[in-house]
This record gives structure tokens, sequence and C-alpha cells, in this order.
């Protein structure tokens, strides 16, 4: 599997502002490249909120791999932000 050498909550938040500023999606820029690269900053916040909810999978996310993975990968990706280590899995399940 192929790694991504920019952060996960750069790559979330860059997606965001794509959708916000392209024509391809709810923007009106036709090349909205160099606007992404200008204002991705600005929708951080929100990549670190989605990530926050990903800390608990859903049944068909859980019944599919590993919990203490998932949980160490997205604590990973939150840990880059300072926003990790709050969420601990026990006996196969998430626990607030």
């Amino acid at each position: 599997m192929p790694v991504s050498n920019t952060s996960l909550i750069e790559r979330i938040a860059r997606v965001i502002a794509g959708r916000v500023v392209s024509v391809n999606a709810d923007g009106d820029d036709p090349s909205a490249g160099n606007r992404v690269d200008e204002i991705w900053r600005d929708y951080r916040d929100d990549a670190v909120s989605i990530l926050k909810t990903l800390r608990e999978p859903d049944p068909a996310m859980a019944a599919a791999g590993d919990l203490d993975t998932w949980q160490r990968m997205i604590e990973a990706a939150l840990g880059e932000t300072g926003e990790g280590g709050t969420g601990n899995v026990t006996g196969g399940g998430f626990a607030a």
C-alpha cells in the first residue's frame, strides 16, 4: 500500500478546501489548485474534527479490521496536531 508524504490532517483539509472553491464541487474556480494551496490551513480544524469522529468505528468498520490498529492510526494522525491520546481501546471496543 502506498504511504503518503503529506499528513492526513492536511490531506483532509485540502479536500474540504477544494470542495469549497472548485467548480468541480461547490465553488466557482475552474482551476482551484493554487487557491487550495493558499487556504487549506483554514480547514485544518474541520479535518481534526473529522478525525476525532473516526476514533470510534461503526459496526461495519469494526468487523473489517483490528480495532487496536485502527485507534493507533487515528491517534497517530491526531498526535501530529497535539490532539491525540484521549481514546482507549478496551475489550474490543472503544471507551470514552
